[in-house]
């Protein structure tokens, strides 16, 4: 994704030299949320998840290998050697090699029937062996989430087990995660919070139990594991970059990494967020993929442009529940809730040192272009913060 939105953007701002975009996946570039919905429910086909079509990039110059490993970087050269046995010269660079899924090493972790989800491909495997089974997930974030709900549309009986105790309550809080438990569990998932994973069991060499902490033992004759990513920094660190403190490849405001034209996108870029008080942070999203490819391509114009978008996160739980959030807030003191968390339209606000450092919105997406405003302007709002949470309060006005 960040790839192909800097290649876009090169090309609108008038770059006219060779643009050369190299994957490892069979694919072109394309969005990771349909994974767990439309595509993993077959409601989407494989070419409507594409960024572009294939045209789109013949008819503006830019060259793909799909299925083609970058093995070597030596910026002293300039030169990429490639798993095809080519050697590509380059004048700036690009590094977005995204993140690997978390695998666990627990007992029974090889057997058969435990998934993991990252690709298309991922996803046809899902597709084909759960249907109709009891499927446990492994994990209650926003993956967890969607695929409970994807699953259970596709006639699964679905479980999710989790360390934290409520659904989406590491990153919203215990307000929303109460919320999301009861969209859930109202469609029949069953949901065993606060059981940390111990091992799997199996017959025949596939899995047929999960046992967890507390002495949770749950049958399934499928699991998906959602239990995170890594970032892929094996390449960047191979090239001699820099590393922060979050395992992504250090780069500044501008998305610089310290080789002159070497730039980090995406799940692996670590930079200093001039939205967020020059905070060095690292977030896995395709938007924040997408958007700090077009920043990118603005430096390579030479546009000496920071990155200032304010990250954007959605997750649709089938059509049970869909939210929206601008932040991230990695702390907060208070929770301010406009609207109804009973009748599913509502927006908490979360307020660090009177700040709005983040929102969350259900139903309610208007609410996030105050907040998005509000955590650009890092305004102390006092005893106006009260006016976050009162329907009659014009939010434009704070």
């Amino acid at each position: 994704m960040a790839s192909a939105s800097c290649a876009d953007a090169l090309r609108r701002g008038g770059a006219d030299g060779s643009v050369l975009l190299i994957g490892r996946e069979p694919d072109l570039p394309y969005d990771r949320p349909p994974c767990s919905k439309g595509y993993l429910r077959g409601s989407v086909g494989r070419d409507d998840v594409l960024l572009h079509p294939p045209g789109w990039y013949d008819e503006r110059d830019v060259e793909v290998l799909t299925r083609t490993t970058v093995l070597k970087l030596d910026l002293d050269r300039r030169v990429a050697r490639l798993s095809n046995r080519e050697e590509v010269r380059f004048g700036q660079a690009l590094i977005a090699t995204g993140a690997n899924v978390r695998r666990l090493n627990v007992p029974g972790a090889e057997l058969d029937g435990i998934h993991y989800l990252r690709t298309l491909g991922n996803a046809d495997a899902i597709r084909a062996d759960a249907p109709g089974k009891r499927v446990v997930l492994v994990g209650g974030s926003y993956l967890g989430s969607e695929l409970a709900a994807s699953l259970t549309e596709l006639g699964c009986e679905c479980t999710v087990m989790m360390i934290e105790a409520l659904p989406l309550s590491r990153g919203f809080g215990d307000q929303a995660g109460r919320f999301f438990l009861q969209v859930l569990e109202a469609h029949g998932v069953a949901v065993h919070g606060g059981h940390e994973l111990e091992r799997f069991e199996g017959r025949d060499g596939r899995v047929t139990r999960v046992v967890a902490s507390g002495g949770l033992e749950l049958e399934a004759d499928a699991v998906v594991v959602c239990a995170g990513a890594v970032p892929d920094v094996t390449l960047a660190r191979a090239a001699g970059l820099e590393l922060g403190e979050s395992g992504g490849v250090s780069v500044d405001r501008c998305l610089r990494t310290a080789a002159p034209g070497v730039y980090a996108a995406g799940d692996i870029a670590e930079y200093e967020s001039v939205v967020h008080g020059a905070r060095r942070m690292r977030i896995e999203h395709w938007d924040v993929a997408f958007s700090q490819g077009r920043t990118v391509a603005r430096n390579i114009l030479g546009q000496e442009r920071a990155h200032d978008a304010v990250p954007y996160f959605f997750s649709d739980i089938s059509d049970w529940a869909s939210l929206e959030y601008v932040g991230p807030a990695f702390a907060w003191d208070r929770e301010i809730v406009r609207g109804s968390p009973e009748e599913g339209s509502f927006a908490i606000f979360y307020v660090a040192e009177q700040r709005v450092v983040a929102a969350l919105a259900v139903g309610r997406s208007e609410d996030l272009v105050a907040a998005r405003r509000l955590i650009v302007s890092g305004e102390r709002l006092g005893e106006r913060a009260a006016r976050l949470g009162d329907l009659d309060s014009d939010l434009d006005e704070l």
